[in-house]
């Protein structure tokens, strides 16, 4: 575990609560010897006393000694299991706060690129880890370490000579735990890489299982899933092997220094007292089970420190640009809705090609422009760059005056609306997915309801507006859902709108009165369009047609037509150029 994953653990756990630990623990253990110590001279000292009442008055001070350390030592446990136990508490907080804050900070391009179920992953298996397993482990560690220390400091008071035989000792402990702990550690990160594909492929399981059904590919699935758990399987099974390799060669160790502690203390029993001989061998007897655990505890601390390292992972990924800066837009700003692009340039990825080239165009105030091209010309990435999706690599975007480019991400996000192709709604109910932020009283809610289309529906529900809405929306059509992200416009009703292809999964019917409500609705609005039916967009004021991320066509679409161009074609294609004309 790098020394940089162990000071942001440290970091996260509190130095507050670091030294406390510290100080709680090395007091539990030398209370410990103490007693231990204290109970070695009181039976030395008990052979030489003869007077009865002596002895009862030293018994009776030995014992309130005894006591008292016993009482300390029980203070000094409790209190070391509380504040462990409060430090493991904020720094697993505070890890998970801070990855959560990060996910949401990665550019979106990251979300497209990286399987779900390795983001679930640290969310669940490596957070768990943090949350109890590594508590466990650490406090173990702590306890086994000190004993090992505490029992070595013993051992040489009693006998010096133990010395010669703790070196060598030392360096093959430390031989072999270096090695396991160098395969171990990567077993348990083939082990976490190996588990997300087996979360990430039950889950697309499970969301397209109608599917799977549908076309008789059951056998495929589970066979594809039995393959990646026998995979994990296999990590897994080495993991257990090499524990028990570790537990051979450390028994092996630990009886060789339970033999050397005794025969040192035999050759040097001249010169020492019955009761520091029995400690000494006393304490060697232990170490054997005491150092093992040490060494195992302090492995499974680094390989569990791959959890830790897996959730600081996204810290030091390239982050979107900051949500707010110290320059902010005017609170009524966009108030006209025009909007520029000069020599725009963008890509999604510094190694990919330019997915849109020298884009220059300008839009009048409450324009309505629909934007057209085939697959692959463009034409959601130019939206994308509107909300800074996808930065730009070249030029501007300046929207009433202002470089969008200058400005945080929420302001410009926040004042710019987009009724999706894929329609979003969370789990909850119908008012919070309308009205998020609780903006807007039930009136405005029904009234955009029914500009919608969807008042009927929503009150011949038995909660109305309290309906409960699933994860996904997956309780409602496809075409509802759509037609509830537009209600959700309507009520924010910004300058600037966005339709990126909003009626694609709604029939023609419903279309055609989504298509006046946006046109009666957003009258006063900037309003660009993708075209998903050409149809949709033969009414706008202009067309911009797209080719391989340029411009090749602008102006309105009577003209555009009579130029027969790439709209011409596309228009004559979609067989309705005979109504026009």
């Amino acid at each position: 575990m790098k020394m940089s994953v162990v000071m942001k653990y440290l970091h996260a756990f509190g130095w507050f609560w670091v030294t406390f630990t510290i100080v709680a623990y090395i007091g539990q253990n030398a209370m410990a010897i103490g007693q231990n110590v204290w109970l070695s001279r009181w039976t030395t000292e008990a052979k030489q006393v003869k007077d009865t009442a002596e002895w009862v008055d030293q018994r009776n001070n030995r014992l309130g000694i005894y006591g008292l350390l016993g009482f300390l030592q029980g203070v000094f446990v409790c209190y070391g299991a509380y504040v462990i136990t409060r430090g493991t508490i904020c720094a697993s907080r505070s890890l998970h706060n801070q990855m959560l804050d990060n996910i949401l900070h990665l550019p979106l391009q990251f979300f497209e690129t990286t399987p779900m179920g390795q983001v679930l992953n640290r969310f669940t298996k490596d957070i768990y880890v943090i949350d109890e397993r590594f508590h466990y482990y650490l406090r173990t560690w702590l306890n086994c370490m000190l004993d090992v220390l505490g029992t070595i400091l013993v051992i040489v008071c009693a006998t010096p000579l133990f010395l010669v035989a703790i070196v060598p000792l030392g360096f093959f402990y430390l031989l072999i735990q270096r090695y396991y702990i160098a395969s171990s550690r990567q077993i348990r990160r083939l082990d976490g890489a190996s588990r997300s594909p087996v979360i990430s492929h039950f889950s697309e399981t499970l969301s397209g299982a109608s599917t799977i059904r549908a076309y008789g590919h059951q056998e495929r699935f589970i066979g594809q899933n039995k393959d990646v758990v026998n995979e994990n399987l296999v990590c897994y099974y080495n993991n257990v092997i090499s524990n028990r390799w570790l537990a051979v060669r450390l028994e092996f160790l630990g009886n060789l220094m339970v033999f050397f502690a005794a025969l040192f203390a035999i050759q040097g029993s001249d010169k020492m007292t019955s009761g520091t001989v029995g400690l000494s061998i006393t304490y060697a007897l232990n170490i054997t089970q005491t150092l093992n655990f040490w060494v195992r505890k302090a492995c499974e601390i680094e390989t569990n420190g791959v959890a830790i390292e897996r959730v600081c992972e996204y810290e030091d990924m390239e982050k979107e640009a900051p949500w707010v800066i110290a320059r902010r837009p005017p609170l009524e700003w966009p108030d006209k809705g025009v909007i520029e692009f000069t020599n725009y340039q963008a890509r999604y990825r510094e190694d990919y090609d330019l997915a849109l080239r020298d884009v220059t165009f300008q839009l009048r105030t409450t324009e309505k422009l629909g934007i057209v091209g085939r697959t692959g010309a463009g034409k959601s990435t130019l939206t994308n760059c509107l909300f800074r999706v996808v930065e730009r690599a070249g030029g501007k975007i300046v929207v009433d005056g202002i470089d969008i480019a200058t400005i945080g991400l929420h302001d410009l996000r926040s004042k710019f609306n987009i009724i999706p192709q894929d329609p979003v709604l969370f789990s909850g109910t119908l008012r919070m997915n309308l009205d998020p932020l609780d903006k807007h009283s039930d009136m405005e809610l029904w009234n955009a309801l029914d500009m919608c289309h969807l008042k009927d529906f929503v009150q011949s529900l038995p909660k109305k507006l309290y309906h409960d809405i699933s994860e996904g929306g997956e309780n409602l059509s496809v075409g509802q859902r759509q037609l509830i992200c537009l209600a959700r416009a309507l009520l924010r009703k910004t300058k600037i709108l966005v339709l990126d292809e909003a009626t694609a999964s709604i029939d023609m019917e419903t279309d055609n009165l989504v298509q006046s409500t946006i046109r009666n609705a957003f009258i006063d609005c900037t309003v660009l369009t993708i075209a998903h039916r050409l149809h949709t967009v033969m009414d706008s004021e202009r067309v911009l047609v797209l080719e391989a991320g340029r411009v090749v066509e602008f102006d309105e679409p009577q003209r555009l037509i009579q130029k027969k161009g790439i709209f011409f074609k596309m228009v004559a294609e979609a067989g309705i150029l005979p109504n026009i004309e």
